[in-house]
């Protein structure tokens, strides 16, 4: 059984809960909308396939970090890690560099070898980004189950 941690329930009641999922399908949507108006034509299926595969993982990574932070809590994330960034790590000077480069896509490497170009403290920015875990937190989009099956309105 998964545990929620009491921080997570006391910020994010459920009244403040968000589907990545929906959330998606209303970004892949508005996506399609503005490509159609731009084609002067319904794109249909292959708009919400090309917000899939050019922006699925940066709205994930976005909306991810949001909950790491306690912004916004999202239901298919782990409930114990709502608010861990801000618990763990609130008093690091290099947390919201860190953020900032990992919400701009960079990966651990990148986030590393900018760490040791600048000389900052190697071991604080491996604990930040054990705590992220950048590789471990990938989620398939499932609009493309949908589109397979038919589904799409």
């Amino acid at each position: 059984m998964c545990q929620v941690n009491s921080f997570a329930l006391a910020v994010a009641p459920p009244s403040h809960r968000r589907s990545l999922h929906d959330q998606g399908i209303e970004e892949a949507e508005r996506h399609k909308w503005i490509q159609s108006q731009k084609a002067g034509h319904d794109l249909g299926v292959a708009a919400i396939r090309e917000w899939v595969r050019m922006h699925w993982n940066g709205f994930l990574r976005d909306r991810w970090i949001e909950h790491l932070e306690g912004v916004s809590y999202w239901i298919e994330l782990d409930h114990i890690d709502f608010g861990l960034l801000r618990q763990d790590f609130h008093d690091s000077p290099l947390l919201d560099e860190i953020l900032r480069r990992v919400k701009s896509g960079q990966e651990n490497l990148e986030v590393i070898n900018w760490a040791i170009v600048e000389g900052h403290d190697s071991n604080q920015v491996f604990e930040i980004l054990l705590a992220l875990d950048i590789n471990g937190r990938r989620i398939e989009c499932q609009l493309e189950h949908r589109l397979s099956a038919g589904g799409w309105a």
